[in-house]
């Protein structure tokens, strides 16, 4: 292996080393996963969205978006709330104690990536973008539909949890999702 394969693979990770370790500090601080977090401060934003919104701007699929609802509803973060039009649409909100969680919640990769790349001219910006693309479809990532998370647990948790899943395999006590 030459050094530049051995620096790029080194890079890449450090990238993955990074978000783990966010992760960790995160599940300690919080007990929340990167996306439960997100999905807060998305609904933080948005003062209430329905669960296909939230599956849809996170890019994962309904049955993953809904395991994570039911856990953060499970610990008061979220409100359900029947539409007024339609009673078949359910509107989630934040409780109080899901607004002062996210409160106490140290900023994590996302926010100092967020403002660190916001900061970089569109060219630094574009080959960035361009040179990521490029290393994932070289590892055959290039295709797979993922959220953009850096969060170091799998978001295809339907897989790991749907029992007709031809990978199924239980989640153990204990672990989280």
């Amino acid at each position: 292996m030459d050094d530049r394969t051995r620096s790029v693979l080194r890079a890449i990770r450090q990238i993955l080393r990074s978000t783990e370790a966010n992760s960790r500090v995160l599940m300690r601080a919080t007990g929340l996963t990167t996306s439960q977090l997100v999905i807060l401060r998305m609904l933080e934003e948005q003062e209430q969205m329905s669960a296909g919104q939230i599956a849809q701007r996170m890019g994962i699929t309904q049955a993953t978006t809904t395991g994570m609802l039911h856990k953060l509803e499970a610990r008061g973060l979220l409100a359900r709330r029947k539409g007024e039009q339609d009673r078949r649409q359910v509107w989630l909100s934040l409780t109080p104690q899901a607004r002062a969680l996210i409160a106490s919640t140290p900023d994590g990769v996302h926010e100092r990536f967020q403002q660190r790349f916001k900061e970089l001219e569109d060219w630094e910006q574009s080959m960035l973008i361009a040179s990521l693309e490029r290393i994932a479809g070289m590892l055959g990532a290039g295709d797979l539909d993922v959220a953009p998370l850096f969060d170091a647990a799998a978001l295809d948790e339907p897989a790991r949890t749907d029992p007709n899943h031809e990978d199924a395999a239980p989640i153990g006590k204990g672990e989280v999702q």
